[in-house]
């Protein structure tokens, strides 16, 4: 079935239960194939520097079992592309990483960066990787993405979902504008625009709504709802409210 939005299912905090007891469970790789039974579009997941949670041997795992894309976010270090390289992957998606962060907090710098990146990216292109930025709702961000020989741009939605739950509506409906702008803005450059980061059933909507975004990647909301209702419920409702959205 192709489907106008796709859905990608990050397994990264299945990884982060399992590492909390040192454990050999619960299985990142057991997680992602249920998600993919249940529909799911692609995995995610972020190999971190200091290996927090998603491990090498997860990466390897993912790569040899899985039927749908596997994403592999990264930060934009030597050691990453080397793994990435080894691990081909559909795809990569490079995205800034400070170790005292709990979770990935903002867009990359691609504009300020754009030399070592271009030449960053250009291994992983020839071996067939799509390359995705991640990068916030910045103009600038998303033409020096295209600039580099970026195939896609997932857009940061993490502070437009921080402004839902603080309340802050009026801007929350201003970071909206901003996603919405950026997503024409990527298309008419030529970059395939999905988006991430925060999403819940609460806020997907609005987000699944943008016309121009192929791709909503969603991750710690799914796990955390499957701890109530299953993983394949989880998903099931936010393929629902997605679908929904873009009717």
């Amino acid at each position: 079935m192709t489907r106008s939005l796709r859905l990608g299912v990050n397994i990264d905090h299945v990884a982060t239960v399992r590492n909390a007891r040192g454990s050999a469970y619960p299985s990142p790789l057991r997680a992602a194939l249920m998600a993919e039974a249940a529909g799911a579009d692609g995995i995610t997941a972020h190999l971190r520097e200091d290996r927090r949670h998603i491990r090498d041997s997860d990466m390897a795992e993912l790569k040899a079992n899985l039927k749908i894309p596997l994403n592999f976010e990264m930060a934009t270090t030597m050691e990453m592309q080397r793994i990435a390289l080894a691990t081909r992957p559909h795809a990569v998606c490079l995205v800034p990483e400070k170790r005292q962060e709990r979770t990935t907090e903002g867009g990359l710098d691609v504009a300020g960066d754009q030399a070592r990146l271009t030449a960053y990216i250009a291994p992983l292109r020839q071996a067939g990787a799509r390359v995705s930025m991640f990068v916030g709702p910045d103009p600038r961000q998303i033409e020096a993405s295209a600039a580099i020989g970026a195939a896609v741009v997932e857009l940061h939605t993490g502070h437009y979902c921080d402004l839902h739950y603080e309340g802050r509506f009026a801007e929350r409906d201003a970071e909206l504008k901003a996603l919405e702008k950026a997503a024409a803005l990527a298309t008419s450059l030529g970059l395939e625009v999905h988006a991430g980061h925060g999403l819940t059933y609460e806020t997907v909507a609005p987000v699944a709504a943008i016309p121009e975004v192929k791709e909503l990647n969603i991750g710690h909301f799914l796990m955390a709802e499957a701890l109530f209702i299953g993983l394949e419920a989880s998903i099931a409702e936010m393929r629902r409210l997605m679908d929904e959205a873009r009717r």
